[in-house]
């Protein structure tokens, strides 16, 4: 699996690191892993770019998919640690406007409690 879900002490988060790509590849995995944690009650997602070179368009679009299935639910997705790629991605894409940005996993976890 190429993500990482860590849980956090607040039942309703998940901690995703997203690894080295969120693309066209590994998009529809991390639709399923993300659907499986909402089912099981989460509803707010850190997602933890730190690591990642690559996030396409597909993975972009999963990620839209994930928050239009949390928003409803009064959930939050929320970006961490975004590297210099990732961040290139966001501001051509405007992304930045609908997902919140952190510096660090620390911060995002404390904003959603």
């Amino acid at each position: 699996m190429s993500f990482v879900l860590e849980p956090t002490s607040d039942q309703e988060s998940v901690i995703v690191r997203i690894g080295k790509a969120l693309d066209f590849r590994n998009a529809a995995e991390f639709k399923t892993v993300c659907q499986e944690k909402v089912r099981e009650g989460a509803r707010n997602f850190i997602l933890d770019f730190s690591e990642t070179g690559i996030l396409d368009s597909t993975g972009l679009g999963s990620i839209f998919s994930l928050y239009r299935q949390v928003s409803p639910l009064n959930g939050q997705v929320v970006f961490a640690s975004v590297s210099r790629p990732v961040q290139v991605v966001v501001q051509l894409t405007r992304t930045y406007k609908v997902f919140r940005q952190f510096p660090t996993v620390e911060a995002a976890q404390e904003a959603l409690t």
